[in-house]
Order: C-alpha cells, then sequence, then structure tokens
C-alpha cells in the first residue's frame, strides 16, 4: 500500500467510536453474530440485507443494523462515509415498545460519534476525500 491508500482487495478496516465495541460486546450472542457478520459486509464494501439508511443523516452514508431476538431489538449503527475505513458509532438495545424511531438521546449520540469519527478519519488519513 502505498500512499496511505488502502489495497482495494483487502477489508477496510474497523473503528469503534465511544463505547459501541463494549456496547456490542454486551449483546446476546446472536445479535453480536448478525452485526458483527453485517459490519464484516460493510469492510468488503458491500451491504448488509439487514442493513437500512438512518433517517435524518443525509441518505445512505449512515447505517443501521437491527437484530430482534427473544423479544427484544437491538441496534448498531455505523458509517461508510469514508473511503478508507468504516466506523462503529453506536450499539444499543432499543428500549422503547411504541414505533420504530430512534430515542432523541440515541440520535444525538451518535451525531456526536459521527463527528468524532470525522476527525479521527483526519487524524488518520489525512485529506484524502470520503
Amino acid at each position: 500500500m502505498s500512499g496511505g491508500m488502502r489495497d482495494d482487495s483487502s477489508p477496510k478496516p474497523l473503528f469503534w467510536i465511544g463505547s459501541s465495541r463494549d456496547d456490542l460486546l454486551e449483546l446476546p450472542g446472536p445479535v453480536r453474530r448478525e452485526i458483527g457478520f453485517a459490519l464484516y459486509q460493510a469492510q468488503l464494501g458491500m451491504k448488509a440485507a439487514e442493513a437500512k439508511p438512518l433517517h435524518g443523516f443525509g441518505g445512505a452514508g449512515v447505517l443501521e443494523v437491527v437484530s430482534n431476538h427473544d423479544g427484544n431489538t437491538f441496534r448498531a449503527v455505523y458509517t461508510v462515509r469514508y473511503a478508507e475505513a468504516i466506523f462503529v458509532l453506536h450499539a444499543f438495545q432499543k428500549k422503547s415498545k411504541r414505533g420504530i424511531a430512534t430515542s432523541p438521546r440515541d440520535l444525538a449520540l451518535i451525531r456526536r460519534r459521527l463527528n468524532v469519527a470525522a476527525e479521527e478519519y483526519e487524524r488518520l488519513f489525512g485529506n484524502e476525500e470520503p
């Protein structure tokens, strides 16, 4: 790899923002496996069938994976906005029993972590365009 560019045949590196990795590890095994496979597909430049754009984040650059297990709903949010890396922003159990909307508190956390991801990408990869 020259000039900081990634070999397109290799998976993109995965970076965890904030407590997202620890939060994912606390989820049930089947949920971790489903989300982990979706993240791996993202690293390969693919989109898992379970991955959908998260509303309110300007298109398909921020995705969420929804996993249901034992009557509970779990979500992981990541961004594919950057050419050289995948950033996991949040992993959590959906608490509300009504509606499908992500809570305002979780959305605010995702926005903050998306800003951290942008700063981290700049630090790691310089001025490369996303």
